[in-house]
């Protein structure tokens, strides 16, 4: 997709468990505390009464950042502030399908 910065998995943690990055993008974009914060917003959006969220749309200067709450991970968009974010929503619920295996093989791995 035109515009398409960075995207990536993380848990509700902030780690990056999958990541796609443009060389055109600053680390600080992708720092776990975006998706922390996403987390415990989205928590807080989902208690007010309008089921559970599913995303959060944000622009910041010059960036567009969608994110997705896949539970128990999250997925990030990063692109263009100007990038439609129509189609960024559309490939967010076609990612739901990798996170669920993502998700599903991490609930199987047993811990000894």
């Amino acid at each position: 997709m035109e515009g398409l910065k960075a995207v990536t998995v993380t848990d509700r943690d902030g780690v990056i468990l999958i990541k796609s990055v443009s060389n055109d993008v600053s680390q600080r974009v992708l720092e776990p505390a975006l998706s922390t914060t996403f987390a415990v917003i989205s928590d807080q959006a989902s208690k007010l009464g309008l089921k559970k969220n599913k995303s959060i749309v944000s622009l910041f200067g010059i960036f567009q950042i969608v994110q997705f709450n896949h539970t128990p991970l999250i997925t990030t968009l990063v692109a263009d502030s100007d990038s439609n974010t129509g189609v960024l929503l559309d490939l967010g619920d076609e990612l739901k399908e990798i996170t669920d295996i993502i998700s599903s093989a991490l609930s199987d791995r047993q811990v000894i």
